[in-house]
């Protein structure tokens, strides 16, 4: 038998019944000490029972750091060549995956100082399911530190460049897996999305990223943030690329409990079916909402207006779309302002209560729990935690805050709003099949200098977040798929479509990018 924890001594039990403020004396502690006695026993008994896992299936060897003349964006963190089955969908294509995905022996830092020196023992559902479907994962693409940006600067491995522009930003926080997919690296990646991180990166870097419906692709075995925002999902040089990633990733898991209830235990997906459907017939709503906004349309967010240029570019999208058959109409949802609200209270507090405060694993769902990343992480947050970045820092400040003095009131009352933002999105999808917008409403910026003021780190990590946060909320699956450039930067054109409707979405996105030359980006 383990050894197990210890019996609480007096002093800690002093310091958690003021924290908690509770007046109790000596002789109180002592007895309630004495009675914690049968319960510490029976902990150690935990320590004797086996954990199931998910499977690691694939021979493999740690890899390496990359150097830096093999990665002049900085777009890897590490390097892996881990084969999977001799044959399938996926056969002889290299990915890469996320550095917030678990693959069993290799290093996963989540871009992160304090997370530094973390080796997985186990691989994410997704990771399995792409070696079963004989893909070759190639290396662990970098991401913003704790992937809490949307910017190209804040990364404990070094700000990630954009290949379109190298001075500019790759957008993020899966910056690492669009910047690798542009610099012609590989064709597919793996990115994860709370608030637009795989749409960002794409719009960004001229690439395609999907953010499939909430619980459509099991997030067992990645990093989490906030458990009703967490997405994950495919990032391609295609859209054909992405629906076949779609076709292996997506199905049930009984590990992941955000798929609880959600999808059939019998769901099956193609998604081929959408590539070269073209759009005839199809009911395209130009979400007004997404387009000219104002430096006054968020003032407390401080987000930059809308360029001309990137609404040009999208509503000359739209207008390919209607010359190859589809509808189009104008759509207003103007909850979609709200939707932005709503996400940062929501995120404000449930980031630090789930990805700070509980190890990134948090409690009261049911599931695999990661036990080894949560001691790993835990201990960072104890003794690494001056080398959280300013991100991290602001939003721990102020979700403590809000949960101390305000006893999570505005998460609670965030989280009820949700129901209302679903419904306005769902009526405007009655009338049409897909709504479409900008991904951002404008194109990159340059990547802040490292002695940059605090005010221009902030505003640089989170000044892209105007139209992607609202459907994590409400769990609409949404694409960002090439529609132009300018002066060499990419732009985004979003596709947001109902729920489980992810082919529908697809089948637009291909034929927008049929239309154009869009490789030439």
């Amino acid at each position: 038998m383990s050894r197990g924890p210890e019996l609480p001594t007096m002093n800690q039990l002093a310091e958690i019944a003021l924290d908690f403020g509770l007046d109790m004396s000596t002789e109180e502690l002592s007895n309630q000490r004495e009675a914690m006695r049968g319960a510490i026993a029976n902990l150690r008994h935990i320590d004797d029972m086996p954990e199931e896992r998910p499977r690691v299936a694939y021979p493999r060897t740690s890899g390496h750091r990359p150097h830096p003349a093999d990665n002049p964006y900085n777009a890897w963190y590490w390097r892996t060549e881990i084969k999977g089955a001799e044959s399938g969908p996926l056969a002889g294509e290299e990915i890469g995956i996320k550095d917030v995905v678990s693959v069993a022996g290799v290093p996963m830092m989540n871009g992160a100082r304090v997370l530094e020196g973390y080796v997985p023992t186990i691989d994410a559902t997704i990771v399995t399911r792409l070696l079963d479907a004989g893909a070759t994962i190639v290396g662990k693409t970098a991401c913003a530190d704790f992937s809490f940006s949307g910017g190209g600067h804040t990364s404990g491995y070094g700000p990630v460049r954009n290949p379109r522009r190298p001075t500019h930003a790759p957008g993020g926080s899966s910056k690492g897996s669009a910047a690798a997919i542009a610099a012609g690296d590989v064709a597919m990646a793996i990115g994860g999305d709370q608030g637009g991180s795989i749409r960002i990166p794409a719009s960004w870097c001229g690439t395609v990223g999907h953010k499939a419906t909430y619980g459509l692709i099991p997030y067992t075995g990645c990093l989490a943030i906030e458990m009703t925002l967490d997405h994950i999902g495919p990032m391609a040089n295609s859209v054909e690329n992405v629906a076949r990633m779609m076709s292996v990733l997506v199905g049930p898991d009984p590990l992941d409990p955000r798929q609880r209830g959600v999808i059939p235990a019998d769901y099956v997906q193609d998604y081929s079916p959408a590539i070269g459907a073209g759009c005839e017939g199809i009911r395209i709503g130009v979400l007004s909402e997404g387009f000219d906004q104002t430096e006054e349309t968020w003032p407390e967010f401080r987000l930059p207006a809308s360029e001309p240029v990137v609404d040009d570019s999208v509503r000359a999208a739209v207008r390919r779309l209607e010359q190859q058959g589809a509808v189009v109409s104008e759509v207003s949802v103007p909850e979609h302002y709200r939707g932005l609200r709503v996400w940062f209270a929501i995120v404000a507090e449930g980031a630090v209560e789930f990805m700070l405060k509980s190890g990134g694993v948090g409690t009261g769902w049911f599931g695999y729990y990661d036990t080894q990343f949560l001691e790993h992480a835990s201990r960072g947050a104890q003794t690494r935690q001056n080398d959280f970045p300013l991100t991290v820092k602001n939003v721990l400040l102020l979700g403590e805050y809000l949960k101390r003095y305000y006893h999570g009131t505005y998460y609670a009352k965030a989280q009820n709003q949700r129901g209302r933002l679903v419904e306005a999105y769902d009526k405007a999808l009655a009338e049409v099949d897909v709504l479409v917008l900008p991904t951002i409403p404008h194109r990159a910026a340059p990547i802040p200098s490292l002695d940059a003021d605090f005010g221009e780190y902030m505003s640089k990590a989170l000044s892209m977040i105007n139209n992607t946060p609202q459907f994590n909320l409400t769990g609409h699956p949404a694409i960002s798929v090439p529609c132009g450039v300018a002066d060499d930067l990419p732009i985004g054109f979003q596709i947001v479509g109902r729920h489980f409707e992810d082919l529908t979405v697809l089948r637009v996105a291909d034929a927008l990018e049929k239309s154009a030359d869009w490789q030439s980006l």
